[in-house]
């Protein structure tokens, strides 16, 4: 096995993982035969220690009118107007009628299990049809779904040492990962502005295998920091006074720098070309049964979590990006859709956007998103970016292929 030294790693994902197209809605979507979206749930209250219990501000932290890691008021309401916008896309693509109740046949819904997934396919559902009864499938509360946790159902073929050596191999280590976002590191410090810095725990960075063998375990500045840089950016999705958010010192400015800290933590977990087949494979797999069987439905939203869009997009080589959020750090509700079309040739192409509010639209809970087209890298044919099918679900597969041994 040839070793590339990382500096060059990262200059050829650089050359790789080509930007996105300038960031616009289209005037008119184009003609699509089926679409799946994989999207993260929406705005909800901080998780239990996101903001690890050592951090020190300069002032208390404020109130959250929702509880702990569940779908705010305002984050369902935000979701059910990102819902009123999708269906005027999906309706102008021809995949569903522009009013009414859609036909159960042709949408399918389906969350994770966790109480904040399922209710971001509740909100979705009112705002994309209201009145109307849409099933929100999803397992049992509370039990593991595959589809958007993998690692949680303990995959036999997962070897959590090959996981940590992909790991240094795409980030160069765990330290080399924290002095790459030095930056955002010290701007963090300077939004907490305890009495004496540092102001989040201070720990040597590692990363390794859990002790039980089934996952990665992260420690040091990124693993502290990510949290909290979510949960200032949280605050100003809720539609905080900007005067509460970050205690006036988080402007959404410094909330987009913020991102990548938050950002940095799906380069260990999502990523790496070993973590984002073991993240990905189940989830491949419905995606390629929506693009491919006969009786798949025309339109398949699901609805899970960030790791699960850093994945996708790491699999297909994309980076993905909303506006007022860092490059590559899923918004909440933003997601990839990949859709089935027609090349000139009428053989079967995908398609691809990352489709997303802006953080001031869903601050707003105004009913806007901005489709932004995808390019893969090697399979980009015209100007429209079609990736012929077969290719397309070769690339899947292959990418996949660590977690089907």
């Amino acid at each position: 096995m040839i070793t590339v030294p990382f500096a060059r790693t990262a200059a050829l994902a650089a050359l790789t993982m080509v930007p996105a197209l300038a960031q616009a809605t289209p005037p008119k979507p184009p003609k699509v035969e089926r679409l799946v979206l994989l999207m993260r749930h929406g705005v909800r209250a901080p998780l239990g220690g996101e903001v690890p219990p050592a951090t020190r501000t300069g002032q208390p932290w404020p109130r959250w009118d929702a509880p702990a890691e569940q779908v705010t008021p305002h984050g369902a309401a935000a979701l059910r107007a990102l819902a009123k916008a999708d269906r005027r896309w999906f309706a102008a693509a021809g995949l569903v009628a522009a009013n009414g109740c859609p036909d159960p046949a042709a949408l399918r819904l389906w969350t994770n299990s966790s109480p904040r997934t399922i209710a971001s396919g509740e909100a979705y559902a009112a705002g994309f049809a209201p009145g109307c009864e849409i099933t929100v499938g999803h397992k049992p509360e509370g039990t593991n779904d595959p589809t958007f946790e993998p690692l949680g159902a303990h995959p036999a073929a997962f070897d959590a040492n090959r996981a940590v050596e992909s790991i240094n191999r795409y980030t160069g280590g765990a330290e080399a990962l924290t002095r790459r976002h030095a930056a955002g590191l010290a701007l963090l410090e300077q939004v907490l502005a305890c009495p004496a810095a540092p102001c989040s725990p201070v720990e040597p960075s590692s990363v390794r295998a859990s002790a039980d063998g089934h996952g990665i375990d992260l420690k040091g500045p990124i693993r502290a920091a990510s949290g909290t840089a979510q949960v200032l950016m949280l605050q100003y999705l809720e539609g905080m006074p900007l005067a509460q958010v970050g205690w006036g010192r988080a402007t959404p400015a410094r909330l987009e720098a913020l991102g990548a800290v938050h950002g940095a933590l799906f380069d260990v977990f999502s990523r790496p070309p070993y973590m984002a087949a073991f993240q990905m494979a189940p989830t491949v797999d419905r995606i390629t049964a929506d693009l491919t069987s006969a009786t798949a439905p025309k339109l398949d939203v699901l609805i899970g979590h960030d790791t699960n869009v850093a994945a996708l997009a790491a699999v297909l080589g994309v980076p993905v990006k909303a506006p007022g959020f860092a490059t590559n750090d899923p918004s909440p509700g933003g997601g990839i859709a990949i859709a089935l079309v027609r090349g000139p040739n009428g053989r079967p192409a995908v398609r691809l956007w990352y489709r997303s509010q802006s953080a001031a639209d869903m601050r707003a809970a105004r009913d806007r998103t901005v489709w932004t087209p995808l390019r893969l890298p090697g399979c980009d044919e015209g100007a429209e970016h079609r990736c012929a099918l077969p290719k397309f679900l070769k690339r899947l597969k292959a990418a996949t292929a660590p977690a089907r041994k």
